[in-house]
């Protein structure tokens, strides 16, 4: 007779039940890239499938400090798909994190081997340790602004560029009108890096407990070989990968072995983004009169009328105002929308797109729905106008926002094609009807009719910044002219209400809803048969979805706008803010 127990005994039953969970470690790769947010249509979200989405990191780092089952925080520091603002968020992320008595570490091969290494030591400042590998470089070395001019270049080619702007602030096409700073860009450029670079000093000071006078000298001799960052207190330690691994993993399972007999279980490690999703429920519909939520409608990149548009092989967004305008009357007629936050980040574009869009974000307000507008990277020019219609404006202080002024002109190509025989001919039919033809300069009248342009458009947005900053057309005036400010400058002449992240503007659209503590949830959901069922009109969400379409210039799309290629339009900002 078989004995079953004796077959059965050596396995035991428990092995198959849920083992013990050990204590977890959230890793975090940032070598690996971001992506601003998760595209809505299929081909992006299979070409970008692998991506970190930011949004992901942030509320991933959240949750963890609220779970008592993440012991740890670890994380391979780049911020080369990073800008000031978004490190300024992730660095406020980690301090909750810590803030609920959590060990965060920060470890990199290197901070910059070629001397970019100001923006990941500056995230790097915001964690318990920062490690570095024992052959790495920690490029801590200040801002620069750099402004490439291709004046002196297309002069040779018999290029010009007309230029009309509103004020001597706006410099979006300084690089092809100028062969350097003029004074006004040189003042506005100045004050940029010289806040940026206070807010790096701050912070190191504080983290590295050394006094500023201190820290700006040590600046001021970097770089620093892996022995002179130790000596000088910058990094807490010099360690190869697996040696970092080792000593956090074995930090944590001390601290969960409280009987000191080694039976507590192996902690675990697990990517930010893969244990937020895990950990997200999916959205499900709520009967009327349930408690509702906080919509987060995100717009990023270049304005333009029409719907907003991905590629995707790169090149950025380009952010269509007929989508972001159907989000926000989506919103108003949901009874579970409590209040929204608009998180823009974007240099600007078109002004009626963007005006189109300060409409539809006012009339959710006086719907009774509180709208909070949070600012990222960029919000400046038209990524500023769009603001303008919310119930509050947060930015970091690292934020490039203002810009509040009008730009428009064109290149002259007549001179470069007679140069190579290129000729052409044309009829007409009006004075004006190749008024902007790029052969030829603008006539007398046609430049009247572009400052008339120019002047009605920068008097109509200085009056609506006016309007909803509760401040006089002088005051605004005295702060707009083009300029851009950071954010922390921005707040300090009343263009921003408060310094701060996604939980800042949360925070704030509870407080004005007066509805508790409303859960945030990314506006709106798109359901998969959207894309192929018929619409039944334009108020039906679906017909304005975002588009996946082919760039002209694709991946080319920031050199392109370097070269001073057609831009999106003249609320612009410069495309590219090279700050490292």
């Amino acid at each position: 007779m078989v004995d079953l127990a004796k077959i059965t005994e050596p396995l035991s039953l428990t092995r198959f039940g849920p083992r013990p969970r050990g204590p977890l470690v959230l890793e975090l790769d940032l070598t690996e890239g971001v992506a601003d947010e998760a595209p809505g249509d299929p081909i992006s979200q299979i070409v970008n499938r692998r991506r970190q989405h930011y949004l992901d990191i942030v509320e991933g780092i959240r949750r963890g400090a609220r779970d008592p089952g993440v012991a740890a925080l670890l994380v391979r520091v780049d911020a080369r798909s990073l800008g000031f603002a978004k490190v300024q968020e992730l660095r406020d992320c980690v301090a909750d994190f810590r803030a609920a008595g959590k060990t965060a570490v920060a470890w990199a091969d290197s901070f910059g081997e070629t001397g970019e290494g100001n923006l990941p030591y500056y995230l790097s400042c915001a964690f318990s340790r920062v490690v570095m590998a024992p052959t790495g470089v920690l490029g801590l070395t200040g801002l620069m602004m750099r402004v490439t001019f291709l004046k002196g270049a297309l002069d040779k080619l018999g290029v010009s560029y007309e230029v009309g702007r509103r004020h001597e602030y706006k410099n979006a096409l300084n690089s092809v009108t100028e062969t350097g700073f003029t004074e006004a860009q040189r003042e506005a450029s100045g004050r940029i890096v010289s806040s940026l670079g206070d807010q790096l000093v701050e912070a190191v000071s504080e983290a590295r407990g050394l006094p500023e006078e201190k820290v700006r000298e040590l600046v001021s001799r970097g770089p620093f070989m892996p022995k002179e960052a130790l000596d000088a207190g910058l990094v807490d330690g010099l360690a190869y990968r697996d040696e970092v691994y080792a000593d956090l993993l074995g930090e944590v399972r001390s601290q969960a072995d409280g009987a000191g007999d080694g039976s507590a279980p192996e902690p675990s490690l697990q990517f930010v983004t893969r244990y937020h999703r895990k950990h997200t429920p999916a959205p499900r519909p709520r009967a009327a009169g349930g408690p509702g939520y906080i919509a987060l409608i995100s717009a990023t990149g270049a304005i333009s009328l029409g719907r907003t548009r991905r590629s995707p092989l790169g090149g950025g967004t380009v952010m269509g105002s007929d989508t972001v305008t159907a989000a926000f009357r989506a919103a108003r007629k949901d009874p579970q929308v409590k209040a929204v936050v608009f998180r823009v980040d974007s240099q600007g574009g078109s002004p009626t797109a963007s005006d189109a869009i300060r409409r539809e974000s006012e009339l959710t307000s006086r719907a009774g729905i509180p709208v909070v507008s949070a600012m990222g990277d960029i919000a400046g020019s038209g990524g500023y106008y769009v603001t303008l219609g919310s119930d509050a404006v947060v930015a970091q202080p690292g934020t490039l926002t203002g810009s509040i002024g009008v730009i428009t002109g064109k290149p002259v190509l007549g001179g470069l094609l007679e140069r190579f025989g290129v000729t052409s001919d044309s009829v007409s039919t009006g004075e004006h009807a190749g008024m902007f033809d790029t052969r030829k300069p603008f006539t007398e009248s046609e430049w009247e009719r572009v400052n008339a342009l120019l002047d009605e458009i920068y008097e109509d947005f200085t009056g609506k910044v006016a309007e909803a900053r509760k401040m006089t057309r002088e005051q605004v005036h005295e702060v707009a002219r083009g300029r851009v400010w950071t954010g922390r400058d921005a707040r300090e002449r009343g263009l921003v209400d408060e310094l701060g992240g996604l939980e800042t503007a949360v925070r704030l659209a509870r407080e004005k809803a007066g509805a508790g503590p409303l859960p945030l949830r990314a506006f709106p959901r798109a359901h998969p048969l959207d894309r192929i069922r018929q619409h039944e009109s334009s108020e039906d969400m679906a017909a304005s979805q975002p588009q996946t379409v082919l760039g002209a210039w694709g991946p080319l799309q920031h050199a392109a706008v370097a070269m001073g290629l057609p831009a999106a339009g003249p609320l612009t900002m410069p495309d590219v803010w090279d700050i490292r």
